[in-house]
């Protein structure tokens, strides 16, 4: 499985943005210049974000991103979800009904036993994420890098002037 890289870099954002002070929206160019990230794409998985409802936008001169509830509430899944799609990774075509000797009555999606193999492998993966929140990620990345979150902060809120 391979996931887009606006999968990583929405999520290091969202780490900065459970940093930040409850309802303060971070700039997305501020976040491109910290990550040296091109700041129309960045921008791009912040609104995917957005619509799955785990950011909210605010306009203005001083707009920017903030999370949409708090960040024990977001899941590492969520963030995926938003930016891959709910799509499973492995889909059954049924391929074993086109087999000589097959049953026309048989549900292939059902039997298989490579597609109930991949679908268990998808559900542990996604249990997984989803076990995983924003909060837990900034509070294991701070303990980490100590300084991590004040370096971050410096930059992203800069006398609050510098918006983007």
């Amino acid at each position: 499985m391979k996931l887009n890289q606006g999968v990583e870099w929405a999520l290091h954002c969202c780490v900065n943005m459970a940093w930040a002070p409850v309802g303060e929206p971070i700039s997305s160019g501020r976040l491109a210049e910290l990550y040296k990230l091109p700041p129309a794409y960045l921008n791009k998985q912040l609104q995917c974000l957005v619509r799955a409802g785990v950011l909210q936008s605010v306009s203005g001169p001083k707009g920017g991103f903030h999370l949409a509830r708090r960040a024990d509430r977001i899941s590492v899944l969520d963030v995926v979800l938003a930016i891959e799609g709910r799509d499973l990774a492995f889909r059954c075509d049924g391929i074993l009904a086109n087999c000589p000797g097959s049953d026309a009555d048989e549900d292939y999606l059902r039997s298989c036993i490579i597609s109930q193999s991949m679908r268990q492998a998808e559900l542990a993966w996604r249990t997984e994420l989803a076990r995983q929140s924003v909060a837990g990620m900034a509070q294991s990345l701070e303990r980490r890098f100590p300084q991590a979150r004040v370096d971050a902060l410096a930059q992203l809120l800069a006398a609050n002037g510098g918006r983007d």
